[in-house]
């Protein structure tokens, strides 16, 4: 049975996690400004909140399941800003390598930051345009391409980069190779200057005729000669990832809306649970439908990743919960503004920012479009030729 009470000790964790978000929010606008600065690996605060992997640890046995839990923790993290007091010593990339990795790739990354570089100029949610290109050569692979709006590009030591070993097979020759910081032929050219998580450090990678060592292809040959095998174990990724997007989504959007709230209560005006919906102001009813969304997503993002816990198919929930938690995150955010009106607009508060920040829950790891589309293959038994 699907169950996502919380216990005591839990509810305790999400306690102290909100104390955590009230401390990022002290740095939220410094580094909003100053988006050539690297937030630090470890703000000072952080040793006040180390004790909270061990109560994480010790939930009990009567606790929900971990990748739940996890889901629970990031939108109230993101209550409090979409930084970090300690940036995770993994990244993106690590996730693919948890999808595609053989054991080995596993133990051998598994304390490496590792960004994963999938968009390209001319690519960005249609994987099987992916231009870079990867051929054997010996025992090793030499990459050319370029890669841009990469996460973490810049504090990652290494980053998965997809690539091609045959073009003429479609998303079947897309492979994920390891690339280390510092391998010749890749460099970082820049790191991107964008509307919305400015803390979060994004960057363009090319690489030109860079070797990387044979076993850094994940899954090793055994993806190449089955064909197609690379490309199905990395999208895996995204239904680790996907929710937890949605997640920081709905954290984003749980700060608007209490934000506008307290605004709203200092004018005198309240939500009136009780009335209905003829006797309710419009502002009123609008915010009662943005907690109905706000719970709609919610429910969908956990039984993601309840499904994750069971170790069960999630691809569709995690669509859903993608599609859900990134159009309540655009579309809350706009509501707060259109609520607040001049308030909402000073940098004075920092709804505009999360505004800002909004917009990228509905881009990156599959757009909202995207979404739709797989949510349909799955719900119609469609292939992907049928809705191009």
């Amino acid at each position: 049975m699907v169950n996502f009470t919380l216990n005591e000790k839990e509810q305790e964790i999400i306690r102290e996690i909100r104390r955590e978000g009230l401390v990022l929010r002290k740095y939220a606008r410094y580094y909003d400004e100053n988006e050539e600065e690297l937030p630090p690996d470890e703000f000072p605060e952080a040793k006040d909140f180390a004790h909270i992997d061990k109560m994480v640890a010790d939930r009990g046995k009567d606790g929900t399941g971990l990748t739940v839990f996890y889901m629970l923790m990031l939108m109230h993290r993101t209550w409090g800003d979409m930084m970090r007091l300690k940036v995770p010593i993994t990244g993106l990339g690590n996730a693919s390598v948890t999808a595609a990795g053989t054991d080995e790739q596993k133990k051998r990354w598994a304390r490496t930051r590792l960004s994963m570089a999938n968009t390209e100029p001319g690519c960005g949610s249609d994987s099987k345009a992916i231009e870079t290109t990867a051929e054997l050569e010996g025992e090793e692979w030499v990459l050319n391409g370029e890669k841009i709006f990469v996460t973490t590009g810049i504090r990652a030591e290494g980053s998965v980069v997809w690539a091609t070993i045959d073009k003429s097979a479609g998303r079947g020759g897309i492979k994920a190779f390891v690339v280390m910081k510092g391998t010749p032929g890749f460099e970082v050219v820049k790191k991107e200057k964008k509307m919305g998580i400015r803390a979060s450090d994004t960057a363009a990678f090319v690489l030109k005729n860079c070797r990387v060592p044979r076993e850094n292809l994940l899954g090793l040959d055994e993806t190449v000669k089955k064909g197609g095998g690379g490309f199905k174990g990395l999208m895996k990724t995204f239904n680790l990832t996907r929710p937890g997007v949605a997640a920081m989504g709905i954290g984003n959007i749980m700060a608007c809306r209490d934000f506008v709230n307290e605004a709203l209560e200092k004018e005198g005006v309240t939500i009136d649970w009780e009335v209905g919906q003829h006797k309710r102001s419009a502002v009123q009813q609008k915010m009662i439908e943005l907690e109905a969304e706000l719970e709609a997503a919610t429910l969908t993002t956990l039984r993601a990743g309840w499904l994750a816990d069971k170790g069960k198919p999630n691809n569709l929930e995690a669509s859903v919960s993608k599609q859900k938690g990134g159009d309540v995150s655009r579309r809350g955010a706009q509501l707060a503004l259109e609520i607040l009106g001049a308030m909402a607009a000073s940098q004075d508060h920092l709804v505009e920012k999360w505004f800002r920040d909004a917009r990228i829950t509905d881009i990156y790891e599959g757009t909202g479009e995207i979404q739709r589309l797989v949510i349909a293959r799955e719900l119609l038994n469609y292939t992907a030729k049928d809705l191009t």
